[in-house]
């Protein structure tokens, strides 16, 4: 019998459970449960339901026991950003508030006091963005400054649910790179910034690196679920997990993980936290082996997972396969700059769109194919551009492009990326992050063995479609 990886990958829109094994070479895999997330308005705040989540994964870890397929290990991955705060005796303090939520407006003005935007860079490679852990940090010192002071520990949502399974409490490194509060040199906390910063410094927990045993299964948790096994530390950002499983073996093929975010850029062996990166907005978050993360947040299938909601509540019921074939028909040029913070949380993404292209001059979209065909094509402007400045930063043709994660699936976005980007582009595997989540696992247990061993058995395993020249065709 084989030794099964149970993947439990957790995005912002929804969680599956997901056992891989290898056989014959090829790793396998047997999706056992699925459950909607989201977040939820709360006392005037976007938060997230962490009961909901934590008994979701408890019901699909039970699965694996009624199938009779039995892990040796689970492994979590997550968003990043997000934190929860726990006081002495282990309770949750305050609401567990979303990246999406506003409060962290006007915090950057608030931390440049403290550190200078271009120093911050310089110190931890890590692009500004506004719903960044260092500013969601200065809101709660800001607006709830008792939850820091009566705080014990600095948990990421991932940490939080590891925590949960096997009662150890750690901040696993990719992760942790998206607080900007760490040394990228040293791959631990800058303890002096967050001294500056006035966050209680004792609250942050050892880092450590993904393929780690962290522990194993509390008897509460072996009761509940059936089985024993160990708890091994993935590349816990689900952004790190999806780059390992890119099956391009070429060191220079720029990847693209698709899925509510767009994380767009290359490996590294070492950050790049030079003014240019910096002028371009790219960030360094951490890899699997030391490597990094060097790419740019880009709004993502966001855009279209809001106009699917909006329609629907409207009596239009088009899947995402829909949307995307009405929108390939249309001939409306109009885009929008999709990575605005105008689109990250509006009332009605129907109605910013249609504002954006009203504002700017544009033709203004007015049917569900003429609104997909604007993110889409907005999407792919924004791909395009990146592209061009990942070229000036680094200083690199980079004429391939490997789309993995939910996202590839969007046939007509993959064919307008080659189209703005100029590459050649790979397609899939569409389970990218929860593969790499296995992955991590099997490194522990010395059934993979290297990161180019990874890539080389999801090429081995994995339909990639390739996209060139506007034709498609298996790989």
């Amino acid at each position: 019998m084989p030794n099964y990886y149970l993947a439990i990958d957790i995005g912002a829109s929804s969680g599956r459970h997901i056992l891989f094994w290898l056989e014959n070479g090829k790793m396998r895999m047997e999706e056992v449960y699925r459950f909607p997330n989201g977040m939820e308005e709360r006392n005037g705040s976007l938060c997230w339901n962490y009961p909901a989540m934590e008994q979701h994964i408890l019901t699909g870890m039970r699965r694996c026991a009624e199938i009779g397929k039995i892990p040796v290990s689970v492994g979590i991955d997550t968003w990043g950003v997000d934190f929860v705060l726990l006081d002495a005796q282990d309770n949750v303090l305050g609401e567990t508030v979303g990246y999406r939520d506003r409060r962290t407006e006007g915090m950057d003005v608030l931390v440049s006091e403290v550190i200078p935007l271009e120093k911050l860079y310089a110190r931890t490679g890590i692009q500004k963005a506004a719903y960044n852990t260092i500013y969601q940090l200065m809101a709660v010192k800001q607006t709830s400054p008792e939850q820091l002071g009566n705080a014990k520990t600095f948990l990421m949502v991932p940490d939080y649910f590891h925590w949960k399974l096997c009662g150890v409490k750690a901040n696993e490194y990719t992760e942790a790179t998206t607080t900007q509060l760490i040394d990228p040199a040293a791959c631990d906390w800058d303890r002096e910034l967050i001294e500056r910063l006035g966050y209680p410094v004792e609250i942050f927990q050892k880092v450590v690196q993904p393929g780690t045993v962290l522990g194993e299964l509390t008897d509460a948790v072996s009761e509940t679920v059936g089985y024993r096994c160990k708890v091994v530390l993935p590349a816990a950002h689900d952004t790190a997990s999806a780059i390992l499983a890119m099956p391009s073996t070429d060191p220079d093929t720029v990847y693209i993980s698709s899925g509510t975010w767009s994380l767009l850029g290359v490996e590294l062996d070492a950050p790049d936290c030079g003014d240019s990166s910096r002028r371009n907005n790219f960030t360094n978050e951490g890899g699997l082996g030391g490597k990094t993360c060097y790419l740019k947040n880009i709004m993502g299938l966001w855009m279209i997972q809001n106009l699917k909601k909006e329609l629907w509540e409207q009596g239009v019921e088009l899947n995402f396969a829909e949307l995307c074939a009405v929108a390939e028909k249309e001939s409306i040029l109009s885009i929008v700059p999709c990575n605005h913070d105008r689109f990250l949380s509006p009332d009605s993404m129907i109605g910013e769109i249609q504002r954006a292209c009203a504002e700017s001059g544009q033709t203004v979209p007015q049917t569900p194919a003429q609104l997909a065909a604007v993110v889409y094509r907005s999407l792919a402007a924004c791909y395009g551009e990146a592209v061009s400045q990942l070229r000036e930063s680094r200083g690199k043709p980079y004429s391939s492009l490997s789309i993995i994660g939910g996202g590839s699936n969007a046939a007509y976005l993959n064919r307008l990326t080659a189209e703005s980007t100029g590459c050649a582009v790979y397609v899939g595997p569409g389970e990218a992050t929860a593969i790499g989540n296995a992955a991590a696992q099997m490194f522990c247990f010395g059934e993979l063995n290297s990161v180019s061993e990874v890539r080389r058995c999801v090429r081995h395993s994995f339909d990639v479609t390739v996209v060139q020249n506007s034709k498609t065709r298996k790989h």
